[in-house]
């Protein structure tokens, strides 16, 4: 039986040749002596009892790289989950937000696709709880074969209601493939979350998709230490739709997924971009993130796949520097853009 392929909506150079990445190989033994690794993505201690006993409030706690602990109508979700300590032959830069001995029991695990960055079978097991998994078409038999039963699979476009939360596949431009047999043998997408009674929550100071900001030209002296917590991590909803990723080039499949759903927060990957020549049909800019975000007309970005493995010849830093240099280009406020620490939990509404 011919083993299925799925493909990107648009037709793009896969830079898989033996040839091709002998040269990337040989550019990055001389790029990555003049690259400055010091700058290591900040942490702040995680909130593990509010995380334990929050079932109200939605949430999203950054754990590293693609993987988030998001809390939306009483499920505990996470994305992407990869606690492994070394990726091939590079370690670990930065520890786990949370140590995954305290995640809390997970209801639905979402996998973008199969990458070994992506999805870490270890760390599935060890996550604890009912644990629904929902994957791209194609990745359920692999799955199944490691010995996971709770799984459904989702071409693009697809959704599933799981407990009053409405899950979204949507398309990404990517592949997969985790061995030389397999390429492409299972899709890639991301995944967009909203309660299933929700409207899109109202937005303070929310206008013409921008947010106006009080006494933005006569800023107060004094602010007060709430006012302070309330601009470094904003509240937007009480019911707001969540758009994960995963990973990513830049296409036009952005602006469709804008058009189908009011997400609010936006979780894009800004990391694994350099050489641009070698890597951008699967994996977006720091400026090209900003591009998907005004595509999407998401209210606030989170950016992600950054900063926990050395997976292309970029640095954190570097990543980060570029992002806001483009912010300030594109006059997008600067509170739009929420970048967490990891282990900081982000409270979308209440206090």
């Amino acid at each position: 039986m011919r083993l299925k392929r799925f493909a990107n909506i648009d037709p793009i150079e896969q830079h898989t040749s033996l040839k091709q990445f002998k040269r990337w190989r040989q550019e990055r033994i001389r790029r990555l002596k003049m690259k400055d690794y010091s700058f290591t993505v900040p942490s702040v201690r995680p909130d593990i009892v509010y995380l334990e006993n929050n079932r109200r409030l939605p949430s999203v706690t950054w754990v590293g790289h693609s993987t988030f602990l998001i809390q939306l109508g009483g499920l505990n979700i996470i994305t992407d989950p990869v606690w492994s300590s070394q990726m091939a032959f590079q370690k670990r830069l930065t520890p786990p937000g949370i140590p995954i001995e305290d995640v809390p029991p997970i209801d639905v695990v979402l996998i973008s696709h199969s990458h070994y960055d992506h999805l870490s079978v270890n760390s599935l097991r060890r996550l604890v709880g009912p644990r629904q998994l929902l994957v791209p078409a194609g990745l359920g038999s692999k799955l199944r074969k490691k010995g996971f039963i709770n799984i459904k699979e989702l071409h693009w476009w697809e959704s599933i209601n799981i407990h009053g939360v409405k899950f979204s596949f949507v398309p990404s431009q990517h592949s997969t493939r985790r061995n030389p047999w397999d390429t492409n043998s299972s899709h890639w997408g991301g995944f967009v979350m909203e309660q299933s009674t929700s409207r899109s929550g109202k937005l303070v100071g929310h206008v013409g998709g921008k947010i106006k900001h009080p006494n933005r030209d006569n800023a107060p002296i004094e602010m007060s230490a709430d006012k302070k917590r309330e601009l470094e991590h904003p509240y937007v909803a009480e019911s707001p739709t969540i758009y994960f990723a995963g990973d990513s080039g830049y296409f036009q499949g952005f602006k469709e997924i804008g058009r189908r759903f009011p997400i609010d927060v936006a979780l894009l990957p800004i990391g694994a971009y350099e050489p641009e020549w070698f890597m951008g049909p699967q994996h977006t800019t720091p400026e090209q993130a900003l591009q998907a975000f005004e595509d999407t007309e998401a209210k606030w970005f989170v950016p992600m796949h950054y900063g926990t493995f050395k997976l292309a010849d970029d640095t954190p830093r570097e990543a980060l520097d570029r992002l806001e240099e483009d912010r300030v280009k594109r006059t997008i406020e600067t509170q739009r853009l929420v970048i967490l620490p990891l282990g900081k939990t982000w409270r979308l509404a209440g206090k």
